[in-house]
């Protein structure tokens, strides 16, 4: 354990000899037995993990489940708040946000006046969309692959604006970053206003050419709008050298902080081109236009970013793309399914899909590995695949890899 580490969870520590920390009754029936002292499970202490014992969570993809000192963190700062909720709410409790604005935007690599702490991703991007003063017959240019919460707000702009949208097609299992960029260097136009990207597709994970498309929109005088959803806290992620204007995410995944919760760079350089309704007080955590967020919320995403940290941002993504090399290797085991995610290597994230023939119901088989098995994977939305998707954090170990691959071929054959 590092010297990080064992200083964030001796403050959590100090917190629950002060009265703020949870009962030990709170929900007790809900938590998972206390593991030995020093146990890990992947690179968190055991006793962190909440899930139900014997459950095979393989779905941070969606929702990443709260460690315990992240969760009490949350729970202490809202029962200090309901000790005197106005004197504390707009207090020390909302000064202390300021505090954890300036650690997300140390987390992305920008600037404090450049980071915005929002409920998730889709809200980010709605507010761009909405900010950005459109004219009809301008266009957006994006994929076929985005998540339908990245995707909605340029649907309202092209409704309510009269913009049109270019779409890029990027088939699941064709993992071509070159391609891709040329794709986009054909379609973009003059009129072309946004080029709105995923950092890794929710479909399958690729990691996209960010860099390369954020420098094409920046010569073509466009604006790169990134959905990093499905990076920020298991991979790395340095806005400034990925060179986008704008970089959404949310907290409820791979940083595991509380649901509700999330962030929005907003580069300098924007110069005003973004300006939606919300930030029209600043960009602090409380302001007249952005109104009361959850407090304890912001202090527990707060908490998220110091329990990644302690463990170290380079030593979670090499064990989430190591797990992700053994999960590659084994699926090439599995009878009736291909493995459409990059292979191991610099295109290969934490997210990794598989198709499934025809014959063969994605949701009915992701209910039979769950109810038969106590394996929880994500079925691939229809529009991509007829497919999967399995995503590993920091808490999986390679035991849970081996208790999907058994389950696939119990059902599968």
């Amino acid at each position: 354990m590092t010297g990080d580490r064992r200083s964030f969870l001796a403050a959590l520590g100090a917190l629950s000899a002060a009265g703020l920390a949870v009962p030990d009754a709170w929900g007790q029936s809900r938590r998972t037995p206390r593991a030995a002292a020093g146990e890990l499970r992947g690179l968190a202490n055991a006793d962190d993990v909440l899930l139900e014992p014997g459950l095979t969570y393989l779905q941070t993809g969606s929702l990443g489940p709260t460690p315990r000192p992240v969760m009490d963190r949350t729970i202490a700062v809202w029962r200090e708040l309901e000790l005197d909720p106005t004197s504390k709410g707009y207090g020390s409790i909302e000064r202390d946000m300021e505090g954890v604005r300036a650690r997300a935007a140390a987390f992305l690599g920008c600037a404090l006046d450049e980071l915005v702490l929002t409920r998730c991703t889709t809200e980010g991007l709605n507010w761009v969309a909405q900010g950005i003063e459109w004219s009809a017959g301008e266009r957006i240019l994006t994929t076929d692959q985005e998540h339908p919460g990245g995707r909605v707000c340029y649907d309202w702009v092209a409704r309510r604006h009269g913009v049109a949208l270019d779409v890029v097609p990027i088939p699941p299992g064709e993992n071509d970053p070159a391609a891709i960029v040329e794709r986009f260097a054909q379609r973009i136009t003059p009129k072309t206003r946004v080029l709105a990207f995923s950092h890794l597709l929710t479909s399958t994970g690729l990691r996209m050419p960010v860099a390369e498309l954020s420098a094409l929109a920046r010569r073509a005088g466009a604006l790169s709008v990134v959905d990093g959803a499905q990076a920020v806290g298991g991979v790395a992620v340095d806005v400034k050298a990925l060179g986008c204007h704008v970089y959404a995410t949310s907290g409820h995944k791979w940083l595991l902080a509380p649901k509700g919760t999330g962030l929005l760079y907003l580069g300098r350089d924007l110069a005003g081109r973004v300006d939606p309704v919300a930030l029209q007080s600043g960009r602090e955590a409380y302001t007249a236009s952005s109104g009361v967020c959850s407090l304890p919320s912001v202090h527990g995403l707060g908490a998220a970013l110091e329990y990644h940290t302690a463990i170290g941002t380079p030593r979670i993504e090499a064990h989430n793309l190591a797990l992700g090399r053994t999960l590659f290797d084994a699926l090439r085991g599995v009878p009736r399914i291909r493995v459409v995610s990059a292979a191991p290597g610099p295109l290969a994230s934490p997210l990794l899909a598989y198709e499934l023939p025809a014959s063969i119901n994605a949701g009915a088989l992701q209910r039979r590995l769950l109810e038969t098995h106590r394996v929880l994977v994500k079925v691939v939305p229809g529009n991509f695949m007829n497919g999967q998707r399995i995503s590993t954090h920091l808490f999986n170990a390679e035991s849970d890899v081996h208790a999907l691959i058994a389950a696939l071929r119990a059902e599968l054959g």
